[in-house]
């Protein structure tokens, strides 16, 4: 059984690897000089391979795909991606959230783990070579390179999706699958920067701790909500929740984003807090007394949107002029404008249709061709999910082949 593995990120250095085991003939192709190439500044250049936790946990971090993949995730658990890397002498640590890194924190020493378990399988490896096509025939397949066309049995597509293109992800594995017949579901970035309508430039490096943001669709339904840390950026938001929020609204049009900036406090709860400040220092500006509540720079920004000039004395304020200010506090109104490019963004949303595709990841009608990896329409939230997903599909995958070799 000759498979030929085209891509050497995540899941398709996995894929080779279970290949090999199980006794297939496999060439791996990539079209970067080097393996794992974007692998290489996942997690901030540290690799957060995994997460250590319940498949119930895992399967609740899945965005889309979660029905699709409990083949594979059942099949190959973060426990299984754990003792995998340890089994070929890597040492691992666990951290805060259960994600699961090298000892090291170096990515380079999780590919580096899986480069010399390829090179001990003798796995046939071409690198610097671009598959320029797939082609189907009587016996299997050919896979089309500038310099030669490469026969097999089996191919696994494995190029990644679109996010951070200059890795080389940049949608190969789609125009394969187009040439095919398969359905695409529209490629959208994940995990990444929300960009706003609301000039907030003044707000650029601002960072939160302890807020609560919360997306809502047009008909006014909440899609998402999320407490944690947030930054403003000169475009938008970003940060932990609203990387998670932008996977949510992806697929969404006209959404607006509210942001509670004392989720600790109900409305009635902050009104008595500013009151009592108000109370303790009626002849000062507004500013010097909300400054309290907010940073500097958004205490401005807050001011601006209650329609409350910074200079008017607290003694002035209206009882109306209040609630408008609590109101502003309890829910910061935002509109979405755009996400950031692929460029900024860890994963991608969308690929191919997984109506298309068997649980094992092979193609319904094309017998023999399996897609894995951030190729198909899955994603998921930060914090190790969605390289588990990579190495869940690619194993799952493998073993198809491995067992219909042995049919």
């Amino acid at each position: 059984m000759r498979v030929c593995v085209i891509g050497a990120g995540a899941s398709g250095m996995m894929a080779s690897i279970v290949l090999a085991r199980g006794g297939a003939d496999v060439a791996l192709v990539e079209k970067n000089e080097k393996f794992g190439k974007k692998l290489y500044i996942t997690g901030k250049g540290r690799c957060n391979l995994t997460n250590d936790c319940e498949l119930d946990d895992m399967f609740a971090n899945v965005v889309h795909g979660e029905k699709f993949l409990r083949s594979s995730l059942y099949g190959f658990t973060p426990q299984d991606t754990m003792a995998f890397f340890e089994d070929s002498g890597l040492k691992l640590v666990v951290e805060r959230g259960n994600r699961v890194f090298p000892f090291s924190q170096k990515s380079s020493d999780v590919i580096k783990t899986l480069q010399i378990e390829i090179a001990n399988l003798k796995v046939e490896t071409y690198l610097g070579t671009e598959v320029k096509e797939i082609r189907k025939n009587a016996d299997g397949f050919k896979v089309v390179t500038p310099w030669e066309s490469l026969e097999c049995d089996k191919v696994v597509v494995a190029t990644g999706g679109m996010s951070y293109p200059s890795t080389g992800s940049t949608g190969d594995g789609y125009a394969f699958a187009r040439a095919f017949g398969l359905k695409i579901v529209e490629p959208r970035q994940a995990l990444v920067p929300i960009i706003v309508k609301q000039n907030v430039s003044a707000l650029q490096g601002i960072s939160l701790k302890n807020v609560n943001l919360c997306a809502i669709d047009e008909n006014g339904k909440e899609i998402a909500s999320e407490f944690g840390e947030m930054l403003f950026t000169n475009r938008g938001l970003s940060g932990p929740i609203a990387l998670t929020i932008s996977s949510y609204i992806n697929r969404k049009q006209n959404v607006r984003l509210s942001l509670d900036l004392k989720p600790a406090l109900d409305e009635n709860t902050l009104d008595k807090r500013i009151l009592r400040d108000f109370d303790e220092r009626k002849n000062q500006d507004i500013k010097n007394v909300t400054r309290a509540l907010l940073p500097e720079r958004l205490n401005a920004y807050v001011l601006k949107c209650a329609n409350i000039a910074e200079s008017k004395k607290v003694n002035e304020i209206t009882k109306q002029e209040r609630a408008k200010l609590v109101e502003t506090i309890k829910n910061l109104r935002f509109d979405v404008s755009a996400l950031a490019p692929f460029s900024e963004a860890i994963v991608t949303a969308g690929g191919v249709d997984l109506k298309c595709l068997k649980p094992t990841c092979e193609c319904k009608d094309v017998e023999g061709l399996y897609f894995v990896g951030e190729t198909i329409d899955v994603d998921a939230l930060t914090g190790g999910f969605n390289l588990q997903l990579a190495f869940a599909t690619a194993v799952c995958a493998a073993r198809d082949i491995l067992k219909s070799a042995q049919g």
